[in-house]
């Protein structure tokens, strides 16, 4: 009996045909090709920290725990192979002297599906992981090993440029071919003075252009049935550090964040009537903190408590307005809400999926406790959020298909027609991708 594939949140899952965990691109492409000659589908898995069902296959599915490790480092780039989890290539960066300049809070995800499914932290000049790329090692539906490069002149087929693989592949949803390396730029190490204060909400919405454009890196979190907010200002800073001691860490990240808040979300569920009162417990509770260490360190966050979560981003100037109606939202429909809502910015992306294509985004994620969800919850923020043309993150909840989400992205269409020439066959697709990319 083949090997089942089930994400972190339990809430997807597969039985495949086959599975293999290759060790190199040419073990990929053998991979590859032998699936199409049975007349199956292949899909790459990552680590499982998608909710939707982008990694499923009934097919052949590919493991990336044996493609794993730096490859080549030099000229303010680093090379990785595709299974690389982040927190590990955060730690070889950090033992050269480098670091990326921007990332999310989640370092359990491989390098490819973080930046296939457009993995995007929040940032004032820095964008997602795709934006960070600057070339990939695929493998194509024929089986063909290609790497495209940003600004490479070559061409990969008639009517493909190597741009425009580049472009598309980026987050490329594993649409496009299987992605095997990806080469990083990156910088010297830096530190991050992180700052955490509670403020209310009203004053972060008063004040959200001043909060965007004077922070490196600004995160908050909004606790519904609270006027209360957790904002976090991380800004680079000369040193020294000045990192939490061992016990401090402890009680933030793994007590009070994750086994209190457990607990909480717990409570809540056997009885939802209590979740406005024990949110206004939690509000209470937020305090002020700094601190100042390498910027992977203060980037990531740890997160024990299983939860489902659905993000949109929409145009930065929309910001205040969905974050209003959302809150008038909660408090009409009497939804009993735990989670706090999460907000991040970044600048514009060039990659043709990146939800921040062409535009300065803003993002606002909801989340749900894993045991009890709230269909209706997710159903109607998005509501909210696509009155806004909001975009999707394609690894996160949403309901939206190929006819709404050509209407959001610019590139949409020649995104459709690079997947026509180079994977005619659908080697790469899954019901997942059928519904988003029709």
């Amino acid at each position: 009996m083949s090997e089942a594939f089930r994400n972190w949140a339990g809430n997807q899952s597969a039985t495949p045909a086959e599975v293999r965990t290759p060790a190199s691109a040419e073990e990929v492409a053998r991979a590859v090709r032998d699936a199409a000659a049975a007349g199956r589908r292949v899909r790459m898995v990552g680590s499982g920290h998608s909710f939707t069902g982008v990694a499923l296959t009934d097919g052949m599915l590919l493991r990336p725990g044996a493609l794993t490790g730096i490859r080549e480092t030099g000229d303010g780039e680093v090379t990785a192979a595709a299974g690389t989890t982040l927190a590990a290539f955060n730690e070889e960066l950090h033992r050269r002297g480098l670091a990326l300049a921007n990332m999310g809070d989640i370092t359990a995800q491989t390098l490819a599906g973080a930046v296939q499914t457009g993995t995007h932290g929040t940032g004032r000049h820095s964008g997602g992981l795709a934006d960070q790329v600057t070339a990939m090692e695929l493998v194509l539906a024929d089986g063909e090993i290609v790497t495209v490069r940003d600004g490479g002149q070559g061409k990969i087929r008639e009517g493909v440029s190597e741009q425009d693989l580049f472009d598309a592949a980026r987050v490329g949803l594993g649409a496009l071919g299987v992605v095997t390396a990806l080469t990083f730029r990156v910088e010297p190490s830096f530190l991050l003075r992180g700052v955490r204060r509670p403020m209310a909400l009203g004053a972060v919405l008063d004040s959200l252009d001043e909060l965007a454009s004077e922070n490196d890196h600004l995160d908050f979190y909004w606790l519904p049935h609270t006027d209360a907010c957790l904002v976090k200002r991380n800004n680079r800073a000369p040193g020294p550090a000045d990192p939490p001691g061992g016990f401090r860490r402890w009680l933030d990240e793994r007590f009070l964040e994750n086994t209190a808040f457990g607990a909480l979300c717990a409570l809540g569920a056997r009885l939802p009537g209590l979740i406005p009162r024990l949110n206004t417990v939690s509000a209470a509770a937020l305090s002020a903190s700094t601190r100042t260490d390498a910027s992977y360190r203060i980037f990531a966050t740890v997160r024990e408590v299983r939860f489902l979560e659905m993000e949109y981003a929409i145009p930065r100037e929309h910001l205040g307005r969905a974050l209003r109606e959302t809150r008038d939202l909660i408090e009409r429909r009497g939804w009993g809400i735990t989670f706090p809502i999460e907000v991040r910015v970044t600048p514009p992306s060039g990659a043709w999926l990146s939800t921040a294509y062409g535009r300065p985004s803003a993002y606002i994620a909801c989340h749900v406790y894993r045991p009890t969800p709230n269909p209706a919850y997710f159903e109607e923020v998005e509501e909210i959020m696509t009155g806004l043309g909001g975009r999707p993150h394609w690894g996160k909840l949403h309901t939206r298909d190929a006819a709404y989400l050509s209407s959001v992205y610019p590139r949409f269409a020649d995104f459709r027609a690079l997947r026509d020439a180079l994977d005619p066959g659908r080697v790469f697709a899954n019901d997942y991708l059928d519904t988003v990319l029709g």
